[in-house]
């Protein structure tokens, strides 16, 4: 299945999650896009130790999925 995650927040945690249930459908053998709209065009904006926005948007990029902003 092709996934779309549109993403539009600038909230650290809110792109974290975002990443990270990107990599998890990428996982579980999906397609999967993500959008980055308005605030969220700053993906790695409040990358932190306590939400590795970074790391997992290496992750992301490394299985494949597609990041578009």
């Amino acid at each position: 299945m092709q996934v779309l995650i549109i993403l539009s927040s600038n909230d650290p945690e809110v792109k974290w999650n975002a990443v990270r249930f990107g990599n998890f459908l990428l996982n579980e053998g999906e397609d999967v896009t993500l959008f980055l709209n308005a605030g969220a065009v700053d993906l790695y904006a409040g990358d932190s130790e306590a939400f590795p926005i970074a790391e997992q948007a290496k992750m992301f990029a490394l299985s494949e999925g597609v990041l578009v902003a």
